[in-house]
């Protein structure tokens, strides 16, 4: 070792010295390594100990911080303009099931929270015959920001909120996924397929199973007044709910 300054100015010049030769070099920050009371600045260093780390807190920060990040997003200038909120996501995480939708309506616009208009209450009394709470699901988009006038998403904008997405899923980690309509298929699984071909099949993503089914605007009266073709309708989500429900190991209701 060399030999040490003899004076505290001098130990103080070296110190100086060699902070400046670190930040010529590039170092911007160095650890707090300050000895306990008693010990020598030069014995020899204890090796750091990891403090525990509890994964789900982690996992809640990093969902936090995806969740602000969206809400300044401005890839979709059109989209940043007309909305009032970006929409994240709302749930558990861990969850058995997530469902994802295509983009929030005025009311999830309004209110910030997926699924909370006339679908959303629809999506509610389906979740409920399937022997399922709305708090033990997580229930998102593939958009984060209202298309105006409620229109389709374009591509271009799903690509720029399929980070976002994917990021969310890995976060959230869902045993299942649903997806509630055509663009959600579209969009989630890279397919050019109808809904009608995606139906009643297990897909993948990223490891994650799969089902595929109607969304539950497509069930509301508007959509169509003839009250036959709505029963017809809600037997194809109802046999759809019942397919998934049969995949996710649960008790299949005898009853709609």
């Amino acid at each position: 070792m060399p030999d040490l300054p003899a004076t505290p100015a001098e130990l103080l010049d070296a110190v100086r010295q060699h902070l400046k030769s670190l930040q010529a070099a590039g170092v911007e920050w160095l650890p707090n390594v300050t000895p306990p009371p008693g010990a020598s600045l030069f014995a020899e260093p204890t090796p750091a100990v990891a403090e525990p780390v509890d994964p789900l807190a982690r996992r809640r920060v990093e969902l936090k911080v995806l969740a602000e990040r969206i809400s300044g997003c401005t890839r979709c200038s059109a989209l940043a303009a007309t909305r009032t909120q970006t929409v994240f996501g709302v749930g558990p995480f861990d969850p058995e099931l997530c469902l994802i939708g295509e983009a929030p309506g005025a009311d999830e616009d309004a209110q910030g929270e997926p699924f909370v208009g006339p679908a959303g209450q629809l999506l509610n009394r389906i979740l409920t015959a399937c022997g399922l709470l709305r708090e033990q699901v997580y229930i998102c988009n593939i958009l984060k920001c209202r298309p105006p006038k409620n229109r389709p998403p374009e591509v271009e904008e799903a690509e720029n909120c399929s980070e976002y997405l994917q990021r969310q899923l890995e976060l959230i980690r869902p045993k299942f996924i649903c997806c509630l309509g055509g663009t959600a298929v579209k969009f989630l699984l890279n397919t050019s397929r109808s809904l009608g071909q995606m139906r009643q099949q297990v897909h993948d993503y990223h490891g994650i199973p799969v089902v595929c089914t109607y969304h539950p605007s497509y069930l509301l009266p508007h959509r169509s007044p003839d009250p036959k073709v709505q029963q017809e309708r809600k037997k194809l989500v109802w046999d759809d709910m019942k397919f998934l429900l049969g995949r996710m190991g649960r008790v299949i209701p005898t009853k709609s």
